[in-house]
């Protein structure tokens, strides 16, 4: 865990560390970013494509996810909106809010970025095994240029490392994603411990289908993999559709991928100065990840 959190923080700070007084640099880099976003989406698409079959109990593995996915998301968003209202969020985004039609084809462009990945990946018959090293060093990149960004906005470093609207974020999408996790395992009739832990990924699918999978078997690993990748397929869905007039709950539903996946894209879409919220409750949900799923587990 200190590793990933090493991962993502120091390409920021050296980024960080580098002043530009020019706007041109500056707007190359912007370009960049958007860019490079694209990019490692498609290569997220060529990970899918990667997976081990899950057809084995893939039906009980379905059932859950769509149970889990459903009562968390719904107990979210019945909450974030109204963050919005009581503490809103000056985002560049809401400036310049574009018609609804740009930012749907906004989101359209991300997940159609996923699946020309996974389509790809499926009929070329290539070998995939250097897609997750491939997107880890265009992430590294991205958080690099994101740092310089930073540096560049304005922004004070007190605004970065402390932000209120991060920790309301996170103490929210904790609490709505506990009690989503407690209502599906009252739905599927499973012990409230197991809908706990379930319930505690926030995002992060890779660390929670491992934490998962161990614990309590392969069909909780693979249905706790697929609701952590859902939510994260649905932030780049919301992020550009709705991060100009709903900032909380665009970045609040990304959960522990807005410090770091995701952090491009809300940084593309709605403006530098979310950056920060961002950082900060992505970095207070992943840090809580691991600790909550091995307790939920464990009783």
């Amino acid at each position: 865990m200190l590793s990933g959190m090493l991962f993502v923080f120091l390409p920021l700070l050296f980024g960080y560390l580098i002043p530009l007084h020019k706007k041109q640099p500056l707007q190359y880099i912007n370009a960049a970013t958007s860019h490079l976003v694209t990019v490692i989406l498609a290569l997220m698409g060529l990970s899918l494509a990667a997976l081990d079959n899950l057809a084995q109990n893939l039906n009980q593995i379905l059932t859950i996810t769509t149970a889990f996915f459903i009562c968390i998301s719904v107990c979210n968003l019945a909450i974030l909106p109204i963050m919005d209202k009581l503490f809103p969020l000056n985002s560049e985004g809401n400036k310049n809010t574009l018609p609804l039609f740009k930012m749907i084809l906004e989101s359209a462009k991300l997940l159609l970025a996923v699946a020309a990945g996974l389509l790809f990946g499926l009929i070329s018959g290539i070998d995939l095994s250097w897609v997750e090293e491939a997107s880890e060093l265009i992430l590294l990149i991205l958080l690099f240029l994101i740092g310089i960004q930073l540096r560049n906005s304005g922004l004070s470093l007190r605004q970065i490392l402390l932000n209120k609207h991060g920790i309301i974020i996170a103490l929210v999408i904790l609490t709505t994603s506990l009690i989503g996790g407690l209502i599906a395992a009252l739905i599927l009739d499973i012990p409230l411990q197991h809908g706990l832990a379930m319930a505690s990924g926030f995002g992060w699918y890779s660390l929670a289908g491992i934490l998962m999978g161990d614990a309590l078997g392969p069909v909780y690993g693979g249905a706790a993999f697929l609701n952590e990748l859902m939510r994260e397929l649905v932030a780049l869905l919301l992020i550009p559709t709705l991060i100009h007039r709903y900032p909380v709950t665009s970045i609040g539903y990304a959960g522990a991928t807005a410090m770091d996946f995701t952090l491009p894209v809300i940084q593309n879409c709605g403006g530098i100065r979310c950056v920060p919220i961002a950082i900060v409750s992505g970095f207070i949900l992943s840090l809580l990840v691991p600790f909550l799923m091995l307790f939920f587990v464990s009783l």
